[in-house]
C-alpha cells in the first residue's frame, strides 16, 4: 500500500516536471525579437551650399574725420549730429577776420602787379625794341648815303676834278656812318636776344609772386571753413560755437552709411573659395531676418598679425536701421552643388576605427552599417559623395551604438498606428452606449 503511494508520487512529480520543461521552452520560443523605434528619412538629390560663418563689425562704407589746419574759435555751426551732408557742403565757419584782410591785402597787390605786367608788355618793352629798330633804319640809311657820296668823289678824284682833301673827309664821314650803324645794329640785336626778354620775364615774375601771395591768402579763408569731402551723416561733433578748434584735431565725422561694410576675417583656405561677388547673409542682433549682401572685396595679402585673410560683405542700410560699429555675424556661400545626395548631419556616424557611416534600413526593418564619404555641410544637412543611393532609407535619430542587424520601427509608422488606434477607441464608447440602450 505504502510502495503503490510512493510510486503514484513519484510519477506525479516527474510529470509536473516535465510539464514544466515544455511550458518554459514554449514561452522561450515564442518571445518576440526586440525592435528598436527610430527616426528614418530617404536619401534625396537637392542643391547643397557650403557656407562660411564668422563673426564681423560693420562699418561705414565711407569715413570723414574733419580736422582744421588753423588753430581758431569756432564761429559758427551749420549743422547738427545726425545731419545728412553732401560733398563740398559747408559745415563750419572758424573765426577769420584776420585772414580775410590778409586776404584783401594781397588782392591789391596781386592787381597792381597784373597792371605792372600789361605795362611792361604792351608799353615800356615794345617803345624800346622799336627806337632800337628804327636806330637801326637810320644809321643804316645813313651809311648808304656815305658810301654814295664816297664812290662819287673816289671817281672825281680819279678824274682829277677835285682835290684829295675832299676824298678824305668823305671817306671819314663813311667810317663814322659805318660805325653808328654797327652800334645800332649790336644795340637791335642785344634787345632781341636779353634785354627785351629779361623785362619780360621780370615783369612775369613780379606777377607770379603776388599770385602766389594772393592765392595763400585765399586758401587761409578757406582753411576756416570747413566743408564736407563726402555725402554722408554727421555722426559727431564735440564742439560747441566759441570753443576753439585745434589744428589736427577732429571737428566733425561723416559716414557714408547708405550701405554698410561688414568686415570679418577667414582662414586663407576659405577665401581662397571666394570670389567677389558671392553672396552672402548677414545675422544683426534685434533684426529677425537676415540681411542679403555681397562679397566686394577679399584682401590680396594676409594679416601679419593673425595671418587671415580680410573679407568685406556690403550690406544695404536704406533706413539707417544697422549702425556702424555693431558686432554680426556673416555667412557666405562658397560653393554649391546643384544635385547633390543630401542626408541628415545627424544621420552620420563614426565607428572605432574612424570611418564615416549611416545605417541603411532594408527591405526586411533591419538595419545596416554602410560606409560612405562625404562631402560638403549645409546647417544640419551633408553631402554624401559615395556609398549611398537615392530613394534609400537611412536612420536620422537613434542609430548611436546600433548593431548591425538590428530590427528597427519607422517612428512615424508607429505614429501612424498609435492614431488608428486611437481612432478605433472612440469608437469604442459609442458601441457600448448603443448596447446599453438595448
Amino acid at each position: 500500500m505504502c510502495a503503490t503511494r510512493h510510486t503514484a508520487a513519484s510519477i506525479a512529480t516527474a510529470l509536473l516536471i516535465a510539464s514544466t520543461l515544455l511550458t518554459g521552452c514554449k514561452a522561450k520560443e515564442e518571445t518576440p525579437t526586440a525592435e528598436v523605434s527610430v527616426e528614418a528619412v530617404a536619401v534625396a538629390k537637392q542643391p547643397i551650399t557650403q557656407e562660411v560663418t564668422a563673426d564681423a563689425i560693420l562699418a561705414p562704407l565711407a569715413q570723414a574725420a574733419i580736422t582744421p589746419k588753423i588753430t581758431a574759435p569756432v564761429h559758427k555751426f551749420y549743422v547738427q549730429r545726425g545731419a545728412k551732408v553732401k560733398a563740398g557742403q559747408l559745415l563750419a565757419v572758424l573765426e577769420n577776420r584776420d585772414l580775410t584782410a590778409a586776404e584783401l591785402d594781397n588782392k591789391g597787390a596781386y592787381e597792381q602787379a597784373q597792371a605792372a605786367y600789361a605795362t611792361a608788355t604792351k608799353a615800356s618793352v615794345p617803345e624800346d625794341y622799336q627806337k632800337a629798330e628804327q636806330d637801326v633804319a637810320q644809321t643804316k640809311a645813313n651809311l648808304d648815303l656815305q658810301q654814295n657820296i664816297y664812290n662819287a668823289r673816289k671817281a672825281l678824284f680819279a678824274q682829277g676834278a677835285i682835290p684829295g682833301r675832299d676824298l678824305d673827309t668823305a671817306s671819314a664821314a663813311l667810317v663814322q656812318a659805318q660805325a653808328a650803324y654797327d652800334i645800332a645794329a649790336q644795340h637791335l640785336a642785344s634787345q632781341k636776344a636779353v634785354t627785351r626778354e629779361a623785362a619780360m620775364q621780370s615783369a612775369k615774375g613780379q606777377l607770379l609772386s603776388a599770385q602766389g601771395k594772393y592765392q595763400g591768402a585765399q586758401a587761409g579763408v578757406s582753411y576756416s571753413e570747413i566743408r564736407s569731402p563726402i555725402d554722408g551723416v554727421v555722426t559727431d561733433r564735440p564742439l560747441f560755437a566759441g570753443e576753439i578748434a585745434a589744428s589736427g584735431q577732429p571737428l566733425l565725422t561723416v559716414m557714408e552709411v547708405s550701405s554698410l561694410l561688414a568686415k570679418t576675417h577667414l582662414a586663407q583656405g576659405q577665401a581662397q573659395q571666394m570670389h567677389v561677388g558671392d553672396e552672402a547673409e548677414v545675422a544683426v542682433n534685434g533684426i529677425d531676418e537676415p540681411i542679403k549682401g555681397k562679397v566686394t572685396l577679399i584682401s590680396p595679402a594676409l594679416d601679419p598679425g593673425s595671418t587671415t585673410v580680410e573679407v568685406w560683405i556690403k550690406v544695404p542700410n536704406r533706413d539707417r536701421a544697422l549702425k556702424a560699429g555693431t558686432p554680426v555675424k556673416v555667412t557666405i556661400g562658397i560653393k554649391t552643388v546643384p544635385d547633390a545626395l543630401v542626408v541628415p548631419s545627424a544621420a552620420i556616424v563614426t565607428d572605432p576605427a574612424g570611418k564615416k557611416q549611416v545605417m541603411i534600413i532594408a527591405a526586411d526593418s533591419t538595419a545596416h552599417h554602410r560606409d560612405v564619404e562625404l562631402g560638403i555641410s549645409q546647417d544640419d544637412k551633408t553631402q554624401i559623395t559615395k556609398g549611398v543611393q537615392v530613394g534609400e532609407k537611412v536612420i536620422s535619430s537613434g542609430a548611436y551604438a546600433m548593431e548591425d542587424g538590428t530590427k528597427v520601427t519607422i517612428g512615424a509608422d508607429d505614429d501612424k498606428k498609435d492614431k488608428d488606434d486611437k481612432d478605433s477607441d472612440k469608437d469604442k464608447p459609442s458601441a457600448a452606449k448603443e448596447g446599453d440602450k438595448d
